[in-house]
């Protein structure tokens, strides 16, 4: 039986097909279009690089922003749900879950099945977010891509210390007017967001083995400043940080297949 799940993010759209054991595919895209355009195309991909057709399918579960408006899922979890038992799944030592998406963060506290036990989430604000890290990095002229790379060589960052995204980039244009490095530029704005979102994890109970995904563990500044001021690394996934949330999704398919929802 082949098990899919579908996580359509605020920027990205991702795709997972799992049969029982198993990840046999998946696919990231950006949203292009409406959000259900999003998930057939990310599907179709995902589909075709499994060589499979949709009809192979047996339950599908859609998570995220837009789970709502996907047409093919049969069920549909929460995000935070969805990582939470997607990094479990891959190493069930973990305890706490950080992720950092498009539009929101979250602090996840999970228990010993891989169920979330309590959260804090920040949604009201990009700060702490990968759309600040877009501005941000755009703003700076280093560009995203280059962002992580460029803040590791300094060896001190510049000092960012607003909790608001646009107040962040007032203080950024400053850095940038009094011509300071661009390496320590870089590391001013990971540490930045870090910071933000070490003000979520401080109110819930951040328990060892911790784990990061969504786009924004991707960046190696970010997770760096994080690691630094959580004092502790993270667990490294098996999979790509980014599918967490499609393979929890795919888990949760499989199980209403098999009646244990």
């Amino acid at each position: 039986m082949i098990f899919a799940g579908c996580d359509v993010g605020s920027l990205t759209v991702k795709a997972v097909l799992m049969d029982e054991e198993r990840i046999i595919a998946s696919e990231i895209i950006r949203i292009a279009g409406t959000a259900d355009e999003s998930a057939r195309t990310v599907m179709r991909l995902a589909l075709q690089k499994a060589g499979l057709e949709s009809e192979a399918i047996t339950s599908c579960c859609s998570t995220g922003y837009g789970r709502m408006a996907v047409p093919f899922a049969g069920i549909n979890r929460s995000e935070i749900s969805c990582h939470a038992l997607g990094a479990f799944w891959q190493n069930n030592s973990i305890r706490t879950l950080i992720d950092i998406g498009g539009q929101d963060c979250k602090v996840i506290e999970i228990d010993g099945t891989g169920a979330p036990r309590q959260f804090a989430m920040n949604d009201k604000c990009a700060a702490g977010t990968g759309r600040c890290l877009e501005i941000l990095a755009k703003t700076s002229g280093i560009g995203l891509e280059n962002l992580g790379p460029l803040s590791l060589k300094a060896k001190k960052s510049a000092h960012i210390s607003n909790k608001c995204s646009i107040f962040m980039e007032l203080e950024l244009l400053q850095h940038i007017y009094v011509k300071t490095d661009r390496s320590i530029m870089a590391r001013g704005i990971c540490e930045a967001v870090a910071k933000r979102v070490m003000g979520l994890a401080a109110t819930i109970s951040v328990k060892p083995s911790i784990a990061i995904t969504g786009g924004v563990s991707k960046n190696s500044g970010v997770v760096r400043e994080l690691e630094l001021l959580l004092g502790h690394q993270f667990i490294k996934l098996n999979e790509d940080p980014q599918i967490a949330g499609a393979i929890g999704a795919a888990i949760f398919a499989q199980k209403s297949a098999e009646g244990r929802l």
